[in-house]
């Protein structure tokens, strides 16, 4: 893998973090690609944080690129003890038909669970961020796993589906994959976690990209508040604004509500949800 990483790595992507130094990395590709080349079904999973929130958006938007036939889930989950149960798994996992689960910061709650995925015929790839050892048959992508000698270890949810869409580009010979960096941004950013290293790059670029966005979400909500210069309160500003409320309907709802937003391609579309957060929050910025 290291010869074609050298071979079609090009400058537009964040050099020197090569996401194949990531244990597993090659297993979580190599699954990834037959499940878009055979049209299986892919089911994207995750709680409805800021962080998670933007890296379901921005892998969805990269699959849907690839024309992989994919959908995803939210749960109504907050903390960092988050589990994927049976119930999950046979009311809306296996109810979508799902082959192949990508799970964004959320794990199984035991190998029960993931036994009853392998009796359903679904494979798993869980993407998270914790010192641990795996003990569980899945495709683990975890920079801070015990043995996992990727350097960078304090990444976001979203930064670390980054490197997992980053290894997807690089195999697909993509060219633009640090579009998506506006996503990331803000998944980094609502974290507050270290801002050195490869989280340096994130924000760096990230803010870039943010100000040049082609997102037709994020450019409704600078639109719709006016915000006319990008920094670090404007930001701030944007995560609070896609910050899930409980109300009328529930805090899962109106995350999926948020990732319409961050994923449509019909500008309407973007206004329309934009006001319905605006009107359901009352942000005033």
């Amino acid at each position: 893998m290291s010869n074609l990483w050298e071979s079609i790595y090009h400058p537009d992507y964040i050099t020197g973090y090569n996401p194949f130094i990531i244990k597993n990395m090659n297993r979580a590709v190599d699954r990834m690609v037959a499940a878009i080349n055979h049209r299986e079904k892919i089911v994207i999973y995750g709680g409805c944080d800021v962080d998670s929130l933007c890296g379901i958006a921005s892998l969805l938007l990269i699959l849907k690129y690839l024309n992989a036939d994919v959908e995803y889930l939210i749960d109504d989950i907050s903390g960092n003890n988050n589990v994927i149960d049976s119930s999950t798994i046979k009311n809306s996992i296996d109810f979508l038909g799902a082959q192949l689960l990508i799970s964004v910061g959320v794990n199984f709650a035991s190998n029960d669970e993931v036994e009853l995925c392998k009796q359903l015929n679904i494979d798993s790839i869980v993407v998270e961020n914790k010192k641990t050892v795996n003990d569980k048959e899945i495709i683990y992508i975890n920079p801070s796993e015990r043995d996992c000698t990727y350097r960078y270890k304090d990444l976001s949810t979203s930064g670390i589906t980054f490197k997992l869409m980053q290894a997807i580009a690089i195999y697909y010979n993509m060219n633009r994959i640090n579009r998506y960096l506006d996503l990331i941004l803000l998944g980094t950013m609502c974290k507050e976690i270290n801002t050195q290293g490869e989280n340096r790059i994130f924000l760096k670029v990230g803010e870039k990209y943010l100000k040049a966005t082609d997102n037709y979400g994020l450019k409704a909500i600078m639109s719709s508040y006016k915000i006319n210069e990008i920094n670090k309160n404007s930001i701030w500003d944007i995560i609070r604004i896609l910050t899930p409320i409980s109300g009328v309907v529930s805090r899962r709802d109106n995350a999926r509500i948020v990732v319409e937003l961050l994923t449509t391609d019909d500008k309407d579309r973007a206004k329309q949800i934009v006001k319905y957060l605006k009107k359901g929050r009352l942000v005033q910025i």
